[in-house]
């Protein structure tokens, strides 16, 4: 199988969504989404983007270009989009190191989202 077959699958189930459900938000048949995840078709640059938009990832990531799943713009900013911090995660933030500057907890936040969209424990 293909990197970009591996990462579609692997991808969609994190999301717990099952390919009806991928090929329903892309507009797309279970069928064709079962092709791609077995390699036997290889979606177009258009469909792998709608693709990467519902996975919440980017085309390079599901090319295999890169090994970064998370979606960032190129100057590291979220553009706003970020949720702001639980209380919970400034805790989290603090028992790690209670000097922690707000640039710290955000490299804490991008650490905590790669090891849950590799299913590693930090």
């Amino acid at each position: 199988m293909s990197i970009t077959a591996d990462r579609i699958k692997e991808l969609r189930k994190q999301k717990q969504l099952t390919q009806q459900g991928l090929a329903d938000k892309i507009e797309a048949s279970r069928d064709t989404i079962t092709k791609y995840e077995n390699g036997r078709r290889i979606p177009t640059l258009a469909m792998i983007s709608l693709i990467a938009d519902v996975l919440d990832t980017t085309v390079d990531y599901l090319q295999g270009k890169t090994d970064n799943a998370l979606k960032t713009s190129p100057n590291g900013s979220n553009n706003g989009d970020e949720q702001p911090l639980t209380d919970a995660q400034k805790q989290v933030a603090y028992f790690i190191d209670p000097s922690a500057t707000q640039e710290d907890i955000e490299q804490i936040k991008k650490l905590v989202e790669i090891a849950k969209l590799s299913k590693r424990r930090l």
